[in-house]
């Protein structure tokens, strides 16, 4: 009886434990990245004059976890790479390949650092489909439409100079593609 209510008492805690996990939680380290700003944020890629495929400007924000505490320059975060993936917001399931690409940016404790012109469509997903189907045929051959809505999600990777990995949560916009 003794060891089924410890064993009890152990899951338990287990299960507690396990459940209180915040978004301070879930990174290593003593701050946070975040996505704070987009700007010049294309809602419309017309592929037959390849562009805009960048965004004009992103603000990255380093936050300490916590904010009355002590902060130190080995808490400022070396970008290292992005990811974007995508998703469908129209009808159709097909989607470009998701994109990693190398970054270069420090971004210092409790402050910014704003990347221009940053590449969220590359050469390899307008080659592929279904953007690629809006170039040759000029319409997506899985749903007919002449209009592709993807949502586009990105995430930042990097490193404080103390060595913690760090990423941010996904930030997302939505984007029209036609031929």
């Amino acid at each position: 009886m003794k060891r089924t209510a410890s064993l009890l008492f152990l899951a338990v805690l287990v299960l507690a434990l396990g459940s209180c996990r915040s978004r301070t939680d879930r990174s290593e380290g003593s701050v946070l990245l975040s996505v704070t700003d987009f700007d010049g944020l294309p809602l419309l890629v017309d592929v037959s004059d390849g562009g805009p495929t960048q965004i004009g400007e992103i603000t990255l924000r380093n936050f300490a976890k916590d904010p009355s505490g002590t902060t130190s320059d080995l808490q400022s975060i070396e970008l290292r790479s992005y990811e974007v993936r995508f998703s469908r917001r129209d009808t159709g399931t097909r989607v470009p390949p998701p994109m990693v690409k190398s970054i270069f940016s420090l971004v210092p404790v409790n402050g910014t650092s704003t990347i221009t012109n940053l590449p969220f469509l590359t050469e390899n997903q307008l080659a592929n489909p279904p953007i690629s189907d809006l170039g040759t045929t000029g319409a997506d051959r899985e749903t007919g439409s002449r209009v592709i809505v993807l949502n586009v999600s990105m995430r930042f990777f990097g490193r404080t100079l103390a060595g913690d990995d760090i990423a941010s949560d996904p930030a997302s916009f939505t984007v029209e593609v036609v031929p």
